[in-house]
């Protein structure tokens, strides 16, 4: 039993003072690492931005993997797809992007298309379109039921949709 002990103790003194070959190491009071509170919290290791490199309304797809950015005026609407970062172009290969809603209990849908912007590959876009003084309507409505579908790279994603009414000037 002693024998035990005493090999159990010079294993703790060897696991705390570590095994080293190197005789500059020191073992002063000046080389010790004294913790008198615990570590501070961890902190989420990226800033979300409160909105896109267009001022527009960020939508989150995916586990943050793309972000899409609304923007509109009182005719239009248009998407910018953005990283997972929001801070950079997405472009990819669909024709088209989708806004689904439900409005007087009815669902609607509305195909913004491809109008690549001038930094997009050729057959690509990071940019999406639509005309529509209807889906400005609706959208200024809130409606927590508006959702953006879209295929990246084979992949379906939808992010919802709540529009963010800071910075404009709507009459109605």
């Amino acid at each position: 039993m002693k024998r035990l002990f005493s090999f159990c103790a010079v294993v703790a003194v060897l696991i705390s003072t570590g095994c080293s070959n190197n005789s500059t190491e020191s073992n002063s009071p000046d080389s010790t690492v004294v913790m008198d509170a615990p570590p501070p919290p961890t902190v989420d290791s990226h800033a979300h931005p409160t909105e896109g490199p267009h001022h527009g309304t960020l939508i989150e797809l995916g586990n943050e993997e793309y972000h899409a950015e609304l923007v509109h005026d009182e005719q239009s609407v248009t998407i910018y797809l953005l990283d997972g970062s929001a801070t950079k172009a997405t472009p990819i290969d669909a024709a088209e992007v989708t806004i689904n809603l439900v409005h007087d209990d009815k669902p609607e849908q509305f195909k913004l298309a491809a109008n690549p912007d001038a930094n997009d590959p050729v057959g690509k876009s990071s940019r999406f379109i639509l005309q529509s003084a209807e889906l400005v309507e609706e959208l200024e409505h809130d409606h927590g039921a508006a959702k953006l579908s879209v295929l990246i790279g084979g992949k379906a994603y939808r992010g919802e949709i709540h529009h963010d009414h800071a910075g404009h000037d709507h009459k109605h």
